[in-house]
């Protein structure tokens, strides 16, 4: 291997990919050298799985289409052909077998033998030294299913180095990680690169690309926009690629709380469980999008937890509109006016396995029901494609499953299901985690919306540009209180991501 190579190992060259009358892709190109971390970036739709599936043998790409390994034209006929030549892939999805070893998954398909039996003996003496070689902590005999999740990802890592692959994609690799295995996995990327693997790594996230990319392409609507080399790698450029607009214009606010601040109609006084969260108070005016901020563990979710009434208080008081509310479970907040989207809409919000409309009209079916007790169909049929309109909601058919749409639009349809409610407090736990930055934008346009029609709207979020570019006002937790609060008034301090991290690691005197 050759690490910080000039000329590239891999090249796509004016790939294209048709899906009946559908072109995924159109004479896309990329290149990618020995030694190299090269990020592929776009919105979900423009076509970066694709193209990976196309390198690692899953998809047959459209005659004209070539793709050279080390200088020589390849054809990659399937999986084991893109094996063969030393192309590794990651999914998003782990493909482990769970109830099998370490080793056993490592060695997967071509397993050693010994007499016409397979020799486990081999296998384990086989993948121990890159076990150590990666910094794995568990045996090669250990399970699969008894590993976490970045374990899982590490034994993948490992099956492709044991391969002696070349080529190494991931995809979207820190969607399940906590910070600290997402830094143990950086670590564990450059080692790679340093060892002199090409690394394409898929991320919608910006900070990811920026820590570890030496270059950057981008693809938007199945074709090649352009590729960025390390110095000229910017939040600002690379969005201005994907979505062919500036990063200024995602942020842009219509509604202006601080000139028409209306009424208080959120108050939250002395809320605590007793545990992780001390006596919290807040409110929120009409019309206001307020932030609340802080580091991971500060308690941000469970304030919001409380409030809905997800988990029991021991004191504490919620009013709305003046009038103190009794919120004992998460339906007496729904019927208080009170809306909460969850952190995790795949395990707590969403019904996967139902269709798009269904999923919308969840909240509301109770309340359309016709005399007898039966469905309203043609109501529910009305407002799903309303809400289809409203949201943005790319979907082939309302009866589609929810599962099988983008991040981005099963965060939509959730929300939707909660605006159907005509709620008059909008909690907003991460709304914008794993979706990518066309439907950020449009998450944020309808936030803005929100708030110009009078809601009151709390966002939980760890991505400060995001609560700094759409808040009004910034409440900051620390170790399960409120720490301090920005904005609100020209008196306050400013919004900003250096007063954010000075309040939320006790770099400024508690303001509450």
């Amino acid at each position: 291997m050759n690490p910080g190579q000039t000329h590239p190992f891999l090249e796509m060259r004016n790939v294209s990919k048709t899906f009946g009358r559908v072109q995924a892709l159109k004479n896309v190109s990329l290149d990618v050298k020995l030694g190299e971390i090269h990020a592929l970036m776009g919105e979900n739709g423009a076509g970066k799985s694709t193209l990976m599936k196309i390198l690692s043998g899953a998809y047959t790409p459209d005659e004209g289409s070539e793709i050279l390994i080390d200088g020589q034209k390849v054809a990659i006929s399937g999986p084991m052909a893109a094996k063969q030549l030393g192309i590794a892939i990651i999914y998003q999805e782990l493909a482990l077998a769970p109830n099998l070893t370490v080793a056993e998954n490592i060695y997967l398909g071509r397993e050693p033998s010994r007499a016409g039996l397979i020799d486990r003996g081999a296998m384990v003496a086989g993948v121990e030294s890159v076990l150590q070689r990666l910094g794995a902590t568990f045996s090669t005999r250990d399970k699969v299913a008894e590993l976490s999740i970045a374990e899982r990802q590490l034994v993948e890592i490992a099956r492709a180095v044991h391969a002696r692959s070349r080529v190494l994609i991931m995809d979207e690799p820190t969607t399940t990680l906590s910070e600290r295995e997402t830094e143990r996995l950086f670590a564990l990327v450059r080692q790679l690169k340093q060892e002199g693997l090409a690394i394409v790594y898929i991320s919608h996230r910006m900070k990811e690309v920026y820590e570890l990319s030496d270059r950057v392409s981008v693809l938007r609507d199945g074709t090649y926009v352009g590729t960025l080399d390390r110095e000229a790698i910017t939040p600002a450029a690379v969005v201005r690629m994907m979505v062919g607009r500036d990063l200024s214009s995602f942020y842009k606010k219509e509604h202006d709380a601080h000139q028409s601040r209306g009424r208080i109609i959120f108050s939250v006084r002395d809320i605590a469980d007793g545990r992780r969260i001390q006596p919290c108070s807040f409110d929120i005016h009409e019309g206001e999008v307020l932030g609340i901020a802080g580091l991971v563990g500060a308690g941000r979710t469970e304030l919001a937890r409380l409030i809905y009434g997800a988990d029991a208080r021991i004191s504490g008081t919620v009013a709305v509109d003046g009038k103190q509310v009794n919120i004992r479970s998460p339906q007496d907040a729904i019927e208080a006016g009170i809306a909460y989207l969850t952190e995790d809409r795949k395990l707590l919000g969403l019904m996967l396995d139902m269709s798009v409309a269904e999923n919308i009209n969840l909240g509301v079916i109770a309340r359309d029901a016709l005399a007898g007790g039966f469905l309203n169909l043609a109501k529910g049929r009305k407002r799903t494609a309303e809400a289809i309109q409203a949201t943005g909601i790319r979907t082939a058919s309302p009866d589609a499953p929810v599962g099988g749409l983008s991040g981005g639009n099963q965060q939509k349809v959730l929300l939707s299901r909660l605006l159907e409610t005509k709620p008059r407090v909008l909690i907003l736990d991460e709304p914008t985690r794993g979706v990518d930055i066309g439907a950020k934008s449009e998450i944020y346009r309808l936030i803005d919306r929100l708030a110009r029609e009078g809601v009151g709207v709390a966002v939980i979020s760890s991505e400060l540009p995001e609560i700094v570019g759409i808040c009004d006002r910034v409440i900051v937790m620390r170790e399960g209180h409120i720490a301090g609060e920005l904005g609100g008034g020209p008196e306050a301090e400013a919004v900003s991501q250096e007063n954010i991290m000075a309040i939320a690691t006790s770099a400024a005197k508690d303001a509450a």
